[in-house]
């Protein structure tokens, strides 16, 4: 499902959509918290559902966590269907 602008996702308010790929969809946000922008990508409710989606999902974010290079984005969150990075 298609997120709007001025929606929230936890403390992240959605700006504007960045694009879209076979994993999820991609936005630019707002971190309330720390008054940031952030890149959001969201899982679709249809890969959400699945199990072996999820768990694939959570694998991305724990193998982009444990890098550290100016050429890869850093991951500042993790939700139930969504993971927040740094926004370059």
């Amino acid at each position: 499902m298609p997120l709007s602008t001025g929606e929230k996702l936890g403390p992240y308010e959605i700006v504007a959509p960045l694009g879209a790929g076979g994993m999820g969809e991609v936005y630019k946000a707002r971190d309330t918290r720390l008054d940031r922008s952030v890149a959001i990508k969201v899982l679709p409710d249809h890969i959400a559902e699945r199990e072996d989606s999820r768990a694939r999902f959570e694998r991305e974010a724990r193998a982009v966590a444990s890098l550290n290079h100016p050429n890869i984005c850093t991951l500042h969150d993790i939700g139930p269907n969504y993971i927040v990075m740094e926004l370059i």
